[in-house]
């Protein structure tokens, strides 16, 4: 939208008929017809040569005007417009544009792109024709457009019809779902009723929802040709950036649409460029599975041949390796081929699970509960620190609390193997600690004073797996 640059100009809606028109009951066609009959742009050319003339505007720059004098060589006409050096402000430029029977003078920017507000255009003259559209139905059809989301047929949509038959067949899939629990100290040892983990608290929430949410990734996009929102169904006018598309499963809405639309994106996995520093939640929706098939398959290949490797995790094993099965499962995703056939070292296979959990956007633990726990490691009795710890569980997105049960338990049997691997829960705690948990701002300072409480929350993840998930 155009902002205005000087508080005495007239608003987009004043003088005009914003309210007295309303517009036929023909749902997105009306606003699709207004477009059309927007006012077309015409540029008023400066008849000399402007010395001042910024390299990025053409012979519409007519160099220090008044807004009166703008006004006068406008000449009323309808879709008028030319550009000034602000008198008020020098060194500053504004576009003074005709629409509604009165001159709107907008500050101009440029940074590359010229824009008066959100959108950015190669032109000023496209800058213009989308402005007009914009101030032409937004004047024409206000009422309407205030109700264009009242009624949405997002629920009707194809779109959503599918995304629920999905859902029921994964729901149809158990999983571990999340307890809350009392911890109590006999002999230094962790227990809990063999038939029912208590809540700490008297009235207990619900556990979580089996169905993994996620948020649409939209993005302001471009359309070419005639597009209508998917959620209210009416059309998306303007030049460019009429609306946002969802890049993980291709829904177009309009922006203000986006807002309403629910968590319920499925992606589509041919939408899903790779599979390495891909969201969490993303990848596990796209491919219908409750863990990223990285985790199961390497812990899989690991538990087969490789709990016994002495210095598992801590070993690296060759860059380039490592390198290639991610490029394996970016290529080929679930069919990458990581058995002993074709990498026989097993630390390459643990590079490749730690590399993955490291590259996530998101890391396992997420920022959003990232102090948290670092606070919990920092309280001093036992068994209000894992308290806190398991209310931090609680709290986190379901496709990453069942990466994180699912990782504990692989690495509690790691632990047992530990005369022969000499990895016990501290030595896993150094190394995964960091690539579970990442602090939301990178400070180097605060990382450092962090680290050994990293390690001590996956310690105890590791130590008390069964009680805390």
């Amino acid at each position: 939208s155009f902002n205005s640059s000087e508080s005495s100009a007239p608003s987009k809606s004043a003088g005009t008929t914003a309210h007295k028109h309303v517009p036929c009951p023909c749902l997105s066609l009306t606003v699709y017809r207004l477009q059309q009959e927007a006012p077309r742009p015409k540029r008023m050319t400066c008849p000399q040569e402007m010395e001042t003339r910024p390299k990025y505007y053409g012979r519409e720059f007519h160099g220090m005007l008044s807004r009166e004098s703008a006004d006068e060589l406008l000449g009323g006409a309808e879709g008028a417009y030319l550009v000034r050096e602000s008198q008020r402000q020098p060194g500053t430029h504004t576009l003074a544009l005709r629409f509604g029977h009165q001159t709107l003078n907008y500050r101009l920017f440029y940074d590359g792109k010229h824009f008066v507000g959100e959108k950015r255009f190669e032109t000023v003259h496209d800058l213009v024709t989308d402005g007009l559209i914009t101030l032409y139905i937004e004047t024409k059809a206000a009422e309407y457009i205030a109700k264009m989301t009242t009624n949405p047929i997002y629920e009707h949509l194809g779109y959503t019809s599918l995304l629920k038959d999905k859902m029921g067949h994964r729901l149809s899939r158990r999983r571990t779902e999340p307890h809350r629990v009392t911890f109590q100290r006999e002999d230094r040892k962790i227990t809990t009723s063999p038939l029912v983990r208590h809540s700490t608290l008297k009235d207990c929430p619900s556990e979580k929802q089996s169905s993994y949410d996620k948020i649409h990734n939209f993005k302001v996009h471009t359309f070419r040709g005639p597009h209508w929102c998917e959620y209210c169904a009416n059309f998306m006018w303007g030049l460019i950036a009429q609306g946002v598309h969802c890049s993980d499963c291709g829904l177009n809405v309009h922006k203000q649409c986006s807002k309403l639309v629910p968590s319920d994106c499925q992606p589509d996995l041919h939408r899903i460029k790779k599979v390495f520093s891909c969201d969490l939640t993303t990848l596990v929706k796209a491919h219908n599975t409750t863990r990223p098939m990285v985790v199961d398959m390497c812990i899989k290949e690991i538990e087969l041949r490789g709990l016994q490797s002495e210095g598992l995790y801590r070993v690296s094993g060759f860059s380039e390796h490592i390198e290639d099965v991610r490029l394996a499962f970016d290529r080929d995703g679930e069919k990458a081929d990581i058995s002993a056939n074709v990498y026989n070292d097993i630390n390459i296979i643990a590079g490749a699970l730690k590399l993955y959990l490291r590259d996530l956007p998101i890391p396992v633990i997420t920022f959003h509960v990232y102090s948290k726990f670092i606070q919990a490691a920092k309280i001093p009795n036992p068994d209000t620190r894992l308290e806190a710890i398991h209310e931090g569980l609680l709290q986190l997105p379901p496709a990453h609390y069942e990466t994180l049960r699912y990782l504990m338990m692989h690495l509690k049997k790691v632990t047992m193997f530990e005369k022969d691997n000499f990895m016990n829960s501290e030595n896993l705690g150094i190394v995964f600690g960091p690539t579970l948990m990442q602090p939301p701002e990178q400070n180097a300072l605060a990382t450092l004073n962090d680290m050994r409480h990293q390690k001590l929350i996956i310690q105890l993840l590791i130590e008390h797996e069964d009680v805390l998930f």
